[in-house]
């Protein structure tokens, strides 16, 4: 719609700020209707226009022949840094900790709207002050105006009760009204009953008497009586209606979490007025937008007030936006909104929902209270606030039209407001005040009775503070069963469109299919669930598709897409692909891979490690318990001779605390565990495929050495240097008492190493390397080396470390080997891949 339309939100908060003031200053009985149009022909966006529409509005009516008791001057104060700002910029608002509205006439206060982040009574004290004299100012060029451009009063007549009139209705009805007023056992709807059951005694007693001028009148004139009474008893005595003192807070009664399955709940009861609060929490796109002259363009908090017509039990139709509940609902928004945590700490979208079960006075105020309990139900970690309503009863010198007396009333009831001349909301924490709605009926109040006020409206808060405290005094903690959930990953533009999809198909699958909801910005991908178990499900699906950074020790879920007889490949995170080796399929010995997993398989594997070329490998075995048989049978350091090895990708880089320099290590991850599994290999073989690619690729020497032994049990000729004990090489290797060797074959090992006994040093050979790294494996090292695969053209040897070799057969070697052969080799060559190439040494 390009039109205008319906006043939305924002325009019937403005024409309450500019109504507010105005009407208390008509004469009393002129009840002819009046309209004030005030439209924004043009905004620089600089300033709040409404301010300047209110005083537009006084300067109309002092233009037209209205009877109206103008003119009022309109300012807004702000403070930056403790220094008050008059009419600042939307700029400066933005920076201020004080937004006051202040609308008054020469002498007095007309009308004040406050939204402020904690600021002291003292404070406010202070601004209030500074707005009155600048205030002020508006009011003489309008009064010039009026005097060179404005029409002449037109006589109106006025609708006024005589003195006959009310004498009459007095006489039948005072005695009986002052007796419902001074009983306090009467609840609201009983003392309305009872009223309106006077009512009709007087109508029927006028009937009888034909008196028809006073019928006309009769319900104006009960009620100047009831408010004569009334105001009578609470001055000259100090006692309201239902026997409270004036400084005194009705019963308080309030529970929070009252609905479990919602994000948050209270229930808050002050005397018969009641509220039911709730507290739902969204994504951050779902903030609503705003369609504003000035001002943000979304808002993230929203506050809804209801007031049914049962609450009041009336029977009435709900249409359309109310100018009172957007009032009182925005008023309860900005007392809350004060002491939310910054949208940096708290990305939430949040929208309280105030429903007001019974009414009998100041259910804005019983919505702050409850609203701040329901957010903190919510787990929102924030300050309680409070809000209490003040009023004011007082006695008026008819000649001078001075205040000669007066009552300030704490926490009123709706016949108090309606009876009493104001209705002073002030809202705010045990640190200051928040917000403040100040509606007065006479045609104004002295600034020095409003600023007493505040003083009464503090105790009063702390008192309700105290009552809430008690019920819910820390934010809730999360649980599964219904707190809301939200991650937040970064991810480059190019991967967010290819998580939304064409015309954000795939994003909205993604929803229906979860139930989450996701929001993309620039480079920011937000993900917001009801609970931990779709918000799972949404990020299960958004790594698939887009996949996130490779964590060792993270866990993923993929599918295998094939089986080979040395272990599967599975697609994860986004369609990247990694190595599940045979020998992480089990705890147990696997002699076929197929019968562990199969191609279309789900599995949830964890990242043990990724090598210098990026290949990732995973394991199935880690994300499974481990038999308590094998934790006791399995020696550190050892490669047992019937098992596969633990970790075929196992480290060889000298990485201090056994992580992977090259992934980081995920939050929930202990260091040192697993810590073999976590570093970067230097040189390894991938897989048994790739060997036959090599040999096939590089070809057999015909020139190779003698014939390979079948065991290290055969003694060497050669010359190995002294290790300092036999038990010393046996603990620094990975040659261990269990292996096949026997004990003849031991002796001879140890021999052919060390020496005889005697210390014949001729028998020394070169150095064999007890622990292999990538530093220490050059041509010509030595190694006690392991058979772990036999191949039809050589022997995969373990050298230790990690590391696997490579040993060819000569044409007519013999090839009766089993794995678990042990052998002592030495480093020929390399591959082109870095493989080593090894050879036997000779006897």
């Amino acid at each position: 719609m390009r039109r205008e339309g319906a006043p939305k939100e924002r325009e019937l908060l403005v024409g309450r700020i500019i109504d507010r003031p105005i009407r208390p200053l008509f004469p009393a009985g002129f009840y002819h209707e009046v309209q004030v149009m005030a439209s924004v022909l043009s905004s620089d966006g600089k300033q709040d226009p409404d301010i300047m529409a209110a005083n537009a509005t006084s300067a109309a009516l002092m233009l037209s022949d209205i009877p109206w008791g103008g003119p009022i001057g309109m300012i807004r104060i702000g403070r930056i840094c403790g220094q008050f700002i008059v009419n600042p910029t939307m700029d400066e608002l933005s920076l201020s900790d004080l937004n006051l509205v202040y609308a008054c006439t020469r002498e007095k206060t007309l009308m004040i709207d406050v939204q402020a982040r904690e600021i002291s009574e003292k404070d406010l004290e202070a601004g209030l002050r500074l707005a009155h004299p600048e205030a002020v100012k508006y009011l003489e060029p309008q009064i010039r105006l009026a005097e060179k451009a404005g029409k002449q009063k037109k006589e109106y007549k006025l609708s006024m009760i005589s003195e006959q009139t009310l004498e009459k209705v007095s006489n039948l009805a005072e005695a009986r009204i002052e007796a419902v007023f001074t009983d306090p056992s009467y609840g609201k709807f009983q003392r309305g009953e009872a009223l309106d059951k006077i009512g009709q005694d007087v109508k029927k007693a006028l009937e009888e008497e034909c008196d028809e001028e006073s019928l006309q009148v009769l319900p104006k004139a009960v009620d100047t009586v009831r408010k004569r009474v009334i105001r009578k008893r609470i001055i000259a005595e100090g006692v309201r209606v239902d026997g409270r003192q004036l400084d005194e807070v009705r019963p308080i009664y309030c529970e929070s979490g009252n609905l479990p399955i919602l994000h948050g709940s209270s229930l808050f009861s002050r005397g018969d007025t009641q509220v039911l609060c709730t507290v739902t929490l969204g994504a951050p796109a779902e903030a609503q937008r705003l369609e504003s002259l000035v001002g943000p363009p979304t808002k993230r908090f929203m506050l809804h007030y209801s007031f049914p017509p049962f609450c009041i039990n009336e029977v009435g139709k709900r249409v359309g936006l109310n100018r009172r509940e957007v009032g009182h609902g925005t008023l309860a928004e900005k007392a809350l909104l004060a002491v939310l945590p910054p949208e940096n700490d708290f990305p939430y979208t949040v929208r309280v929902n105030s429903e007001v079960m019974a009414s009998d006075g100041s259910t804005s105020m019983a919505t702050v209270c409850g609203g701040s309990m329901a957010l903190m139900d919510a787990g929102i970690p924030l300050q309680h606030v409070a809000g209490v309503s003040v009023g004011l009863v007082s006695e008026v010198d008819p000649s001078t039209g001075e205040i000669k007396d007066y009552r300030i009333l704490t926490d009123i009831l709706g016949l108090e407001d309606h009876l009493g001349d104001m209705d002073f909301k002030i809202a705010g924490t045990r640190i200051g005040v928040t917000a403040i709605q100040l509606d007065i009926k006479p045609a104004g109040i002295p600034l020095d009775i409003i600023c007493e006020c505040l003083e009464h409206a503090h105790k009063g808060r702390l008192q309700i503070l105290d009552h809430m405290e008690r019920e819910i005094s820390a934010p809730r903690t999360q649980d599964d069963r219904n707190s809301p959930r939200l991650a937040t990953l970064k991810y480059d533009n190019d991967t967010l469109r290819r998580l939304i999809g064409p015309l954000g198909a795939l994003k909205r699958k993604i929803e229906e299919e979860t139930g989450g909801r996701i929001s993309v910005s620039d480079g920011t991908l937000t993900v917001v669930a009801k609970n931990q178990s779709v918000m799972e499900k949404v990020l299960e699906k958004v790594d698939f598709i887009i996949g996130r950074e490779i964590e060792v020790g993270g866990i993923y879920k993929g599918v295998v897409t094939s089986v080979k007889e040395y272990g599967a490949f599975v697609e994860f995170n986004g369609g990247q692909q990694g190595l599940l080796h045979v020998s992480e399929l089990s705890h147990e010995p696997v002699s076929r891979v197929s019968d562990v997993v199969s191609v279309g398989q789900q599995l949830s594997l964890r990242c043990i490690g990724q090598d210098v070329r990026g290949n990732i490998k995973l394991s199935l075995k880690a994300v499974s318990p481990r038999p308590e048989a094998d934790v006791k049978g399995v020696v550190e350091g050892s490669v047992p001779v019937n098992k596969q090895a633990t970790d075929v990708w196992a480290s060889v880089g000298d990485v201090s605390n056994g992580q992977n320099p090259e992934l980081p290590m995920r939050k929930n991850e202990t260091p040192g565990v697993n810590s073999s599994t976590s570093s970067t290999p230097a040189v390894l073989i991938r897989s048994a495929a790739e060997c036959d690619e090599e040999e096939k690729a590089s070809g057999f020497s015909q020139s190779s050495k003698s014939t390979l032994k079948s065991t290290l049990a055969s003694k060497s000729n050669s010359k190995p240097k002294k290790f300092t004990s036999q038990s010393d090489f046996f603990s620094s290797t990975n040659i261990q008492k269990s292996t096949s060797f026997s004990q003849r074959e031991r002796e001879e090992l140890a021999e052919c190493l060390f020496g005889t006994e005697d210390g014949d040093e001729d028998n020394k050979g070169t150095r064999v390397e007890a622990i292999v790294s990538a530093k220490n494996l050059k041509l010509g090292t030595k190694v006690a080396a392991k058979v772990y695969q036999v191949r039809a053209r050589g022997l995969v040897l373990d050298l230790g470390g990690g590391i696997r070799g490579m040993y060819r057969f000569e044409n007519n070697e013999k090839k009766d080997f089993v794995v678990g052969d042990e052998l002592l080799v030495k480093c020929s060559s390399f591959t082109g891949k870095g493989i080593p190439v090894v050879s036997l040494v000779d006897s």
